[in-house]
């Protein structure tokens, strides 16, 4: 089964690039939903985000986000030491997804995919980019937030560029339509490898 990395900065449209594969028949798996979900239904990851964070961390059965978010945001290792936590069990719960899957490829798609090294564990990999300012629009709209955040969160991912430099395809996703197209191309090369 081929694995190919899905990524691209925030607000670039890898949700919408991977609706595209999946409406071409690709078994999508999209890492920041599932880890969420992991986060609060295993076993293995609630007992160590508690010895991490304290009890805290879960009120009713349920993540505790503004305040791992506070921690975070005063010491950065803590973001470290959660993403240890979690990224393992991401991985295997991706493994026993993709044994499930029956289709040419597989798309695995994962905001910080080069910076927490899981392009290792791909046979291939995309990366989505669109202009800047079209990113933090996109951003703006969607999600209540501010645009001193957006850049915050900017700064912890790689630039376009470093992963344009170790990507086998890019989208630029600017247009919906030559988007659609670019991942049309982007998917008959796949099938043809």
């Amino acid at each position: 089964m081929i694995v190919v990395g899905l990524t691209g900065g925030i607000g670039s449209g890898k949700t919408t690039v991977a609706k595209q594969f999946e409406a071409l028949g690709i078994p999508v798996y999209i890492a920041d939903i599932e880890a969420k979900k992991l986060m609060v239904t295993s076993s293995v990851i609630k007992t160590k985000l508690i010895e991490l964070f304290g009890k805290e961390v879960y009120v009713d059965g349920e993540l505790n986000k503004p305040f791992i978010a506070n921690i975070i945001f005063n010491d950065k290792t803590y973001l470290q030491k959660m993403n240890a936590i979690v990224h393992p069990e991401v991985g295997k719960h991706f493994e026993a997804w993709k044994l499930k899957q029956n289709a040419p490829y597989v798309i695995k798609e994962v905001a910080i995919l080069f910076e927490n090294g899981g392009n290792k564990q791909c046979d291939l990999v995309i990366t989505v980019t669109a202009p800047m300012d079209l990113r933090i629009q996109r951003l703006l709209k969607r999600d209540d937030t501010t645009e001193e955040k957006i850049q915050a969160i900017i700064k912890n991912q790689w630039s376009d560029e470093d992963k344009i430099a170790l990507s086998d395809f890019v989208v630029d996703n600017v247009n919906l339509e030559e988007t659609k197209d670019q991942v049309e191309r982007i998917h008959e090369q796949i099938v043809k490898t």
